[in-house]
């Protein structure tokens, strides 16, 4: 079976063959008595002149804080990576079924799959699951020709950006960040820098917020690195808030 024989419109009959997932706790249906971790969460999306900045806070939350270092992006492939907002069951199985075809696409075509490609997949395995719902709603970004960002909806809604994406909880208070200081072709410093004084934003007013530090992965036409925490820290002191 050639699981990606349309690669921007994948069939939805050969995705439900290959994905069996049950709702994590806390889902419509799960019982109320269960409870799963969640990334309580503000994620943040941003494209750069060359280059797109994923960065999230990192705390998750069980009712009560469960965990101060909790990492909400993964890089996919080399080129594309994906925050997560929502139950930390849900978010980490799709992003192992997403690794997983990312690899199995690379094996059978024989070059690296889109962006865009795997925003199609997971936005067609979420509205798969749109009565059974995940608890899932990421930003998916990285490097083709050129960066490509997109926002994606618990079943399966999908928006391309051409400037920023925002999700979680402290949405509002990272909004206003960046829609005071998103500028078109930022650097990739200034584009770091934008991304973690929106995380910081929602973490200075966001009760589901928080965490020690502020994730941040850069994809660009090389590839992908993780922003160290010495580096991250030094942005934050200079962040000012009223």
């Amino acid at each position: 079976m050639n699981y990606f024989k349309e690669v921007e419109g994948l069939p939805v009959s050969l995705i439900s063959e290959r994905v069996k997932f049950t709702p994590a706790a806390g889902a419509v249906n799960a019982s109320p008595t269960v409870q799963d971790t969640k990334t309580g969460t503000t994620t943040v999306g941003i494209i750069g002149k060359d280059c797109v900045v994923l960065a999230a806070d990192q705390r998750a939350v069980m009712g009560h804080i469960a965990d101060k270092g909790v990492v909400k992006v993964y890089p996919l492939t080399d080129y594309v990576g994906v925050t997560i907002a929502g139950t930390v069951g849900d978010s980490l199985a799709l992003i192992r079924f997403l690794r997983a075809q990312a690899n199995l696409y690379e094996i059978e075509r024989e070059t690296k799959i889109t962006p865009n490609a795997l925003a199609s997949l997971l936005s067609n395995v979420l509205n798969n699951n749109r009565y059974y719902p995940f608890i899932f709603q990421p930003i998916l970004g990285g490097m083709n020709s050129a960066p490509e960002l997109f926002e994606i909806t618990p079943y399966g809604g999908i928006m391309k950006k051409d400037d920023y994406a925002i999700t979680g909880s402290g949405t509002t208070f990272a909004m206003t960040t960046l829609d005071q200081d998103y500028k078109k072709d930022l650097s990739e410093i200034d584009a770091i820098a934008l991304a973690v004084k929106a995380v910081s934003a929602a973490k200075n007013r966001d009760i589901y917020s928080g965490g020690e530090s502020v994730t941040v992965i850069v994809f660009d036409k090389n590839g992908h690195r993780t922003i160290n925490r010495k580096e991250i820290d030094k942005v934050i002191s200079k962040i000012k808030f009223n």
